[in-house]
């Protein structure tokens, strides 16, 4: 096995590293109300509060760590990780729980980012979208494998031996890091004004808004996925787990096919995905009336609800590539930044509109985003399409 395929294993790895420690808090949310002997109510403000400090910390962080090396920024952030995830599991009270949380919440989104970053640098042209795609890959991975497992552990011995697991596979992460990653690579520094210019540009700033109404499309009604299929469409409570899994596994396709679009400028055929949407989340309701029929339309949704994460994570590089080289890092970390934004909106919309519209019509609301996300694909289309020709014309 070259060195190329080690190095896109342990950035599908870091990817699956973060998710674990993001997403696994939701599967022991019980456990750890019980013995801190909290409200799980309480407790879940945990996923709430690390996912506002991912989305306001990171681009800080990316901006400010700009003008070090990004090995020793990245391999810094990874032990900085290390010693939150670490601090979880050793928690006994609240307040520990939280501030490692917050620790950890403050470097994930950079580090996701520099691995981005070293990716675009690392691989091959025509292989770039594929390993986006399969970073990406290892967020779902993590929820498909690693939250069952962190769950099942923390079922059976302690919610802090989950965490310590995590810490475990962090520190393989490093080791692994240290010796694949190159010392050097060209990075252009820049202040952080000249940092910020990026996001003056309109390709980069309706790119951002569809990333964020998209992530709000999803869940304005994936928040609430669990009483969909129990409550909406019937299914038992015991059946929730191979029911999961089973999306979980759609969303590990759903990563490839953003991945093979993104190889064919993706972007130009995003809109035709939004109609779909538009169309599945309208007819969810009446879809109901058979689980065969429900659950088929929410696992044609896990396909290709969220299939612009990679053709958008790549316009984001070539274009911080081509003309705003000084703000590389910053470009790799607008998907996760606004998606994280996006997630905030749906899930509160999802909340709000819950005792308004009942479990069956929650989709209506994910419809509406729908709308907004595909006439922001239609206009970021045209705004390349306007930007080639001053270019050519030049």
């Amino acid at each position: 096995m070259n060195k190329y395929r080690w190095q896109a294993i342990v950035f599908v790895l870091v990817a699956f590293m973060l998710g674990c420690n993001e997403f696994m808090v939701v599967g022991v949310l019980s456990d750890i109300a019980k013995e801190l002997r909290m409200p799980v109510a309480t407790v879940g403000y945990l996923v709430t509060i690390f996912a506002t400090v991912y989305a306001v910390s990171t681009p800080f962080i990316t901006i400010l760590t700009n003008r070090f090396s990004r090995y020793k920024t990245l391999m810094t952030l990874m032990v900085i990780f290390l010693i939150g995830n670490t601090m979880s599991g050793l928690a006994f009270n609240y307040g520990v729980l939280l501030v490692s949380r917050v620790l950890t919440a403050m470097v994930a989104g950079a580090i996701i980012s520099l691995i981005m970053t070293f990716a675009s640098t690392i691989a091959p042209r025509d292989k770039r979208a594929g390993l986006v795609s399969w970073i990406f890959a290892g967020f779902s991975i993590a929820s498909v494998f690693g939250v069952p497992i962190g769950t099942a552990i923390s079922t059976a011995y302690s919610w802090h031996d989950a965490f310590y697991l995590i810490s475990i596979i962090s520190v393989i992460t490093c080791v692994l890091l240290g010796w694949l990653l190159p010392r050097q690579v060209e990075q252009v520094q820049g202040s952080v004004k000249n940092q910020l210019v990026l996001l003056t540009d309109k390709r980069v700033y309706v790119a951002i808004a569809l990333v964020l109404f998209s992530a709000a499309t999803m869940y304005a009604y994936y928040t609430y996925i669990r009483p969909i299929l129990t409550t909406g469409l019937g299914f038992s409570v015991t059946s929730l787990n191979w029911l999961l899994f089973l999306i979980g596994i759609m969303s590990i396709f759903s990563n490839r096919l953003s991945g093979a679009l993104a190889e064919r400028n993706g972007l130009r055929i995003m809109p035709w995905f939004y109609v779909a949407d538009i169309a599945l989340l309208i007819v969810l309701p009446l879809g109901m009336n058979s689980k065969v029929m429900g659950l088929g339309i929410l696992l044609v949704l896990t396909l290709i609800i969220t299939v612009l994460n990679s053709p958008v994570q790549i316009h984001f590089l070539n274009i911080a590539e081509r003309d705003y080289p000084q703000s590389a890092v910053l470009a790799s970390s607008l998907s996760s930044i606004f998606f994280n934004f996006g997630i905030s909106l749906g899930s509160a919309t999802a909340s709000g509109l819950l005792g308004v519209v009942g479990i069956r019509h929650i989709s209506w609301a994910a419809a509406v985003y729908a709308v907004i996300s595909l006439g922001l694909a239609l206009t970021l289309n045209h705004v390349i399409k306007v930007h080639r020709q001053a270019v050519a014309a030049k």
